[in-house]
């Protein structure tokens, strides 16, 4: 796993979940799916697909290769910051796969372009809530096409916390100081604090919001065992009640209760964080638009993301996925209905760099004693 700087939750998240996918992957989880359309016998894959190790699979496509009789030649990288600097020096693929916080950059940068959303089959089934997300919808059209997301909130002992009601307010919980922990991510532990404190906008507070989630965040601070940046660790010290709250995902969930630890995440009554990637089309890409239109189009098809769901445990961007996905795998992911699960969620965007740099300065401060 990458151990790089963590200016957000997408980079360390990604990076860890990434490896396992790619780990899945090896193991030859993949099952076969029903073709959405047939082959044409004057068509054949030319596609280069840039993106995260493990999405690469002809489970995730399978339209696409049925109707290109073969598969995109893919290219993988470790984290965006990484892909974007690599597209800019010159590599141009046709189709990367970032995430929503950092989309935006690459629109900057002339890199991507607006997509023709009506070439792409099962646009309209993707979760509204999605396509009015900050940096997914821009002025002048979508960059990108979300296909993946994902949760961050509260994980927590319910055999040895007693609580009310869910609530990000757990990490201001004195009963429990010295026995929480939180990701190693300024922007993180700064949003819950943006939330706790009133921010209209956790991920873009002004001036005066940022000194209000100031006290919040020393208070937290104060309560926390650790910050980690393993999640292996952070399993480990639940499992064995050392911690019993804790910033985390559902992949920790899932690996507790296997263990058979009484484990649970919380959605928590301020909204759970939500992640979502996609696909973007590069303006210098070689392959022909309506090639990058099918292979997305197969991407967002229910079957894929039944395949996603199913096995990687991840949401799939399509509503129709969850109709066909097991009733067992989506009540894996925390909830019963999306769409009533999305509509308190917060969504994770982009945080402008000077507002950044504010956080890092003041966490640092926090984190320090001061």
């Amino acid at each position: 796993m990458n151990r790089g700087k963590v200016n957000s939750v997408i980079d360390l998240y990604m990076t860890d979940r990434r490896g396992f996918l790619k780990a899945a992957s090896a193991l030859g989880l993949g099952v076969a799916m029903t073709p959405v359309f047939g082959r044409s016998s004057e068509a054949a894959a030319t596609l280069s697909y840039f993106g995260w190790n493990g999405y690469e699979i002809p489970e995730l496509h399978t339209a696409y290769t049925k109707a290109y009789g073969g598969e995109p030649t893919a290219t993988f990288f470790s984290d965006e910051e990484e892909a974007l600097q690599k597209v800019r020096a010159g590599f141009n693929p046709d189709v990367i796969h970032p995430c929503v916080n950092t989309v935006r950059r690459f629109k900057d940068a002339g890199l991507i372009k607006p997509l023709d959303t009506k070439q792409i089959a099962g646009w309209d089934n993707i979760f509204p809530q999605f396509l009015s997300v900050k940096d997914v919808k821009e002025e002048d059209g979508y960059y990108i096409m979300p296909f993946d997301w994902g949760t961050s909130s509260v994980i927590y002992r319910p055999d040895l916390v007693d609580i009310k009601e869910e609530s990000w307010t757990i990490f201001l919980d004195d009963r429990y100081k010295g026995k929480m922990a939180f990701l190693d991510s300024p922007d993180n532990i700064a949003a819950v604090a943006g939330l706790l404190s009133g921010a209209k906008n956790p991920m873009d507070m002004n001036d005066e919001e940022m000194a209000k989630a100031s006290d919040i965040l020393r208070h937290m601070n104060s309560n926390m065992r650790f910050y980690w940046t393993d999640n292996t660790e952070l399993e480990q010290s639940l499992a064995s009640g050392e911690v019993v709250a804790a910033w985390g995902w559902g992949q920790s969930v899932n690996n507790l209760k296997k263990q058979g630890v009484d484990i649970k995440m919380m959605n928590p009554k301020e909204g759970i964080m939500t992640w979502i990637c996609g696909l973007t089309s590069t303006v210098k890409g070689k392959c022909s638009d309506k090639e990058r239109y099918d292979f997305m189009s197969a991407m967002l098809a229910p079957e894929s993301g039944k395949y996603l769901i199913e096995q990687y445990g991840y949401g799939h961007a399509n509503q129709e996925s969850f109709k066909v996905a097991s009733p067992e795998s989506v009540a894996l992911l925390g909830f019963k209905d999306p769409n009533d699960f999305l509509k308190t969620g917060n969504f994770f965007t982009a945080v402008e760099p000077a507002k950044r740099e504010k956080i890092q300065a003041m966490w640092a401060t926090i984190k320090a004693g001061g």
